[in-house]
């Protein structure tokens, strides 16, 4: 996730970091390149047909809705999975002070707790397909890290091992009824923000959408130069450029932004998210806190 203070008016034009602009350059160089062979073909060969520029006017307003709409689909799926880590976050702080209220300072809460960082660490590891193994072996050791990822869904299976400690708690009344009620409340919460970022992960938006507007993004960008050619004259390659990157520019947008879990540069910052939880679990158990995660080249992870 790009973290920076909003450029001054020069810079603007000027900012690469973070922008679309480098995945979209050989199209946008593409389309002013068309409009200026079909300029020179119509002004020194043959004349070609002439677009009405209301007619695209109207084909772009309805082009500017449908990417409109499947930008704003896309980033609700970014917010989503922004809260349902917010949601975790704050459940395994919850997690740290109900354990201190109806388990103790013992063992006992300390095993819980390190689950619980290591259940972030491992959810993290599916959803960006990452090697987790050495962040949850400081917390759980070595052997049951390494019987964690052997499960074929590594964060439910910590899930369970919470489960499984603070039902023997119980069963030794080392809990109360109304202790195990609130602790398995907090786990289903955790199990449930999981859920939701398995759904996002899983299930895009729909295919058949997506190529529908990016066909009608290419006929238009493509017929553009046929309705530029009487309006702008010499004028065309710059006007059609810029229609490319906006156009072209929202689709890739749309892009990043439809699988917010990817390590790329608009993409949520999942490792400072753990490291926050890590925090926050090392201070509950009286433990030096690692450092939290700075940006790096504006740039968080």
């Amino acid at each position: 996730m790009i973290v920076r203070d909003q450029p001054s008016a020069l810079k603007l034009f000027f900012v690469l970091q973070g922008s679309i602009v480098p995945n979209i350059i050989g199209r946008i160089i593409g389309v002013a390149v068309l409009t200026a062979v079909v300029l020179l073909v119509d002004q020194h060969l043959v004349e070609l047909p002439h677009v009405s520029i209301a007619a695209m006017g109207i084909f772009g307003v309805a082009l500017s809705l449908f990417l409109g709409f499947r930008n704003n689909a896309a980033y609700d799926r970014w917010w989503e999975a922004r809260k349902l880590w917010g949601a975790m976050i704050a459940d395994l702080r919850t997690l740290g002070r109900d354990l201190s209220i109806f388990v103790g300072r013992g063992e006992d809460r300390a095993e819980i707790l390190s689950l619980g960082v290591a259940f972030a660490h491992l959810h993290r590891g599916f959803l960006r397909s990452a090697d987790v193994q050495a962040q949850i072996t400081d917390w759980v050791g070595d052997n049951q890290a390494k019987a964690l990822l052997a499960r074929t869904n590594p964060a439910d299976a910590a899930l369970r091992a919470m489960a499984e400690r603070i039902s023997h708690l119980a069963a030794q009344d080392g809990l109360s009824g109304f202790g195990q009620m609130r602790l398995s409340e907090t786990l289903a919460a955790l199990a449930a923000a999981q859920a939701g970022c398995e759904r996002i992960l899983t299930t895009p938006l729909p295919f058949v959408y997506s190529l529908m507007v990016r066909r009608t993004t290419y006929l238009y960008c493509w017929l553009l130069p046929f309705a530029l050619i009487e309006a702008t004259n010499w004028f065309a390659p710059i006007f059609a450029a810029i229609v490319a990157y906006v156009f072209f520019g929202l689709q890739a947008v749309t892009n990043e932004l439809e699988l917010p879990f990817r390590n790329v540069q608009n993409g949520l910052p999942l490792d400072a998210m753990c490291r926050i939880i890590e925090v926050s679990a090392a201070e509950a158990l009286d433990r030096a806190p690692p450092p939290l995660l700075s940006p790096r080249d504006h740039v968080l992870t």
